[in-house]
């Protein structure tokens, strides 16, 4: 009987597309959660019937796993500090410094 791979890919994918979204106020915990979701329930199908999974494709989805959970907690941060910002600051001020810095950009 043939042991059967687990496909890492769409979790790293997911995961890194979220790194880079958490530089946009945070948002980039969507895609972590849906990565994190992901990984969780296939190693719980794994858990369930461990004879038939491969072991080394097993640790490569716990790995994406714990990425998945570093990037969703990193994007959480992120997203607790900019609701923070907005709170203290307010809207408009966050708008309005960031049109400065692209003016500044745009002139450079």
């Amino acid at each position: 009987m043939e042991l059967k791979k687990l496909n890492t890919t769409a979790v790293y994918v997911l995961s890194v597309l979220s790194f880079l979204c958490c530089c946009f106020w945070g948002i980039g915990f969507i895609f972590s959660g849906i990565a994190y979701y992901m990984a969780h329930s296939k190693l719980i199908e794994v858990r369930n019937d461990p004879e038939n999974y491969e072991p080394n494709s097993v640790r490569n989805m716990q790995t994406a796993r714990t990425f998945a959970l570093a990037v969703l907690i990193i994007n959480i941060i992120y997203l607790c500090f900019t609701l923070y910002q907005i709170y203290n600051i307010g809207w408009d001020v966050l708008i309005e410094r960031s049109h400065e810095i692209m003016e500044e950009l745009q002139s450079a």
